[in-house]
């Protein structure tokens, strides 16, 4: 499903048009970064955790050349799946 399907879905389901769909999914998202920038983590009930994590700068080789090469430390988002979720995928 791509994002205009998506949009689509959403739309009808909330019976609204897609531009404020569109809308209300650009202020979540927003929303969103503005909060993980403030290093609060995100959480929606019956959903997930949204989460910015900080990965430590490490090695690597390079399995090619065998070179060592230093790889900078970087925030990384992470996402965990709410147990009630996670639990109507397995029980399908």
């Amino acid at each position: 499903m791509n994002n205009r399907e998506f949009l689509s879905e959403l739309s009808s389901g909330m019976g609204i048009s897609i531009k404020d769909t569109q809308k209300m999914m650009n202020d979540f998202i927003e929303e969103l970064a503005c909060l993980l920038n403030e290093s609060k983590d995100v959480t929606i009930y019956g959903f997930g955790t949204f989460e910015l994590k900080k990965r430590k700068e490490r090695i690597i080789v390079n399995p090619s050349s065998g070179k060592k090469m230093l790889v900078p430390p970087k925030l990384s988002l992470n996402f965990k799946i709410s147990p009630k979720l996670k639990n109507q995928f397995t029980q399908e």
